[in-house]
Formats: C-alpha cells, structure tokens, sequence
C-alpha cells in the first residue's frame, strides 16, 4: 500500500511538471521597418518695437504774481477809500478783487501747449512652425515561417528579441496505472479494485 501511495504522489508531481508553461528568447528576422510620423505645430513668438507719434497737450503753468499784486494794490486801495471802522472792510474787499483783477491780467496771455512726443510700441506676432516629428517604427518581422507585425520607439536592426511561450493546446490526462494484482501473506493474491484517480 505504501508503495503503491509512493507511486501516485511521483506521478502527480511529473505530469504537474510536463502541464507547467515554457517561455524563453528567441530572435526573429526583421523584413521591413516603416516610420511613423506625425505634423505637428510648435508656433513662436516674434515682437518687436515700433514708435508711435502722438500728441500731447500740456496745460500752461498759471503765475500768482499777477494775484499777489493785485490784492496789494486793492488791499491799499479800498483802505484809502473807507473811513473809520469800514476802512478795514474796504481794504478786504480791495485785496479780494484786486487779487482777482491782478490774476486775469497777469494769465491772460498764458495758453496750454500742444507738442507730438514718440511713444515706443511693442508689436507681437505669432507664427506657425509645423514639424513632422517620428512617433514609432512598425516593424514586420518573420519567426518560423509566420510573418508579424509591431509598434517599437527605435529602429530594430537586423533582427529582434522575441518571447515565445510554449504550452500544450489542451491539457492531456494520462488514464490511471492500476495494479493487477498484489500478493499478500500466506501466498493470497488479492486484487485491488480501488481507482486512485
């Protein structure tokens, strides 16, 4: 019985063995090798700077010499006019439009001035640059008379790697091993009937 227990267990560990998958390395032959390319666009700036002319108006710069005077002037002025306690109300009164006078007269012939100044303008255009740039390499190759076809980033050579795995097409069970017979003590032949399959 033990020996019979030994026998199954090896043969269950050799047909797991013979069902386990073989893969290694290979080389096949490469037949032609197509880029693949692509357009691509990749615009760019240009600037550059051109001057523009424009005019400016410039508002005339006001003197107060012409007020200052003025209200000195009317200040002395409405003080000479007024009596007793109005002299101090005329003089005020004096220097008020005195200061105004004296303004407008001084200013009159003072107007605003118009000049052309160039201004610098930055000008940017944007320009298209198409590029056809590889993206790939189909290759077809041959291994044991069947040609294929991949995508790979470089140019192959020759020839390339490829994996090949080998396994069964469908899993193949060999029918049990029963024993005819076996002989026990005494000289008795017994036989064994049990499948242990």
């Amino acid at each position: 019985m033990r020996k019979l227990i030994g026998l199954s267990v090896v043969l269950m560990v050799t047909s797991h063995a013979a069902l386990a998958d073989t893969e290694f390395v290979d080389r096949a032959r490469v037949i032609s090798v197509a880029p693949q390319v692509q357009r691509i666009n990749q615009p760019r700036q240009e600037c550059h700077t051109e001057y523009v002319r424009e005019s400016v108006y410039e508002p005339a710069s006001r003197s107060n010499t012409g007020a200052v005077v003025g209200g000195v002037a009317g200040g002395l002025l409405g003080s000479t006019i007024g009596r007793g306690s109005g002299r101090v109300a005329a003089a005020a009164v004096g220097a008020g439009l005195g200061a105004i006078v004296g303004d407008r007269v001084g200013n009159q012939d003072t107007y605003g001035s118009e000049r052309t100044v160039t201004r610098p303008i930055e000008q940017c255009v944007t320009i298209d640059q198409w590029q056809t740039v590889t993206t790939g390499y189909l290759v077809n190759y041959e291994y044991q008379g069947r040609q294929y076809s991949t995508l790979m980033d470089r140019e192959p050579g020759p020839s390339i790697d490829v994996s090949v795995l080998v396994r069964p097409h469908q899993t193949q069970m060999q029918p049990p091993i029963k024993p005819a017979a076996w002989h026990g003590p005494a000289g008795h032949q017994y036989r064994n009937e049990r499948n242990y399959w």
